[in-house]
């Protein structure tokens, strides 16, 4: 029998801080989250390094009250920009213009940051043992390019743990999430310090 979706549970506004899991000299990050317009705003400052490069990124991403991507900003020190918005059906626009690739996709993943996993985790109703598939716009990071990607999310503990696989990748980690869907720890990745 399926879960109450998370995204039926009103969200109280909340600050989370991540370093990365080598510690604060290898990345941080501070994100807040706020209702806004029957939905939520999140806004986040990342300070990391990939692949031997520093870089510094804001991001501020707008869902609505299901948890559906419906816009998208970023922006590095370094200069580069990305804005992308969304109908939360599936199609996209990047600077006013129609992003066909993107077709389909309705949750978004920002690499630099494991905030974004928590848009399916809250978005899906889940049931125990339950996997779903979800096709999404992922943002690599510093350079802004944007790709659709298929992901797959599975409930090992629906409201406490969820299986993440990049299916492109191969990639699996196992997420522990707070009482709203927010990533605690990415194993390898991530650690949380509040």
């Amino acid at each position: 029998m399926p879960s109450r979706s998370m995204s039926s549970r009103p969200l109280i506004f909340r600050t989370l801080r991540w370093s990365a899991w080598d510690g604060s000299d290898a990345g941080l990050e501070q994100t807040d989250i706020r209702p806004a317009d029957g939905g939520h705003t999140i806004a986040g400052v990342v300070i990391g390094r990939e692949d031997g490069t520093t870089f510094a990124l804001h991001y501020r991403l707008r869902v609505d009250s299901a948890w559906r991507t419906k816009a998208v900003h970023l922006q590095t020190t370094s200069g580069r920009t990305l804005d992308l918005e969304s109908n939360g059906q599936g199609s996209w626009t990047e600077s006013g213009k129609p992003q066909l690739e993107l077709q389909g996709c309705i949750d978004v993943d920002i690499q630099a940051t494991p905030l974004t996993n928590t848009l399916p985790i809250r978005r899906l109703e889940w049931a125990a043992g339950q996997g779903t598939e979800i096709r999404l716009c992922y943002i690599a990071v510093p350079d802004l390019s944007v790709s659709a990607r298929t992901q797959r999310y599975t409930a090992l503990k629906p409201g406490s743990l969820y299986r993440f696989e990049s299916l492109e990748s191969g990639f699996t980690a196992d997420l522990p999430v707070d009482e709203d869907g927010f990533v605690r720890d990415y194993p390898g990745l991530f650690r949380r310090l509040d």
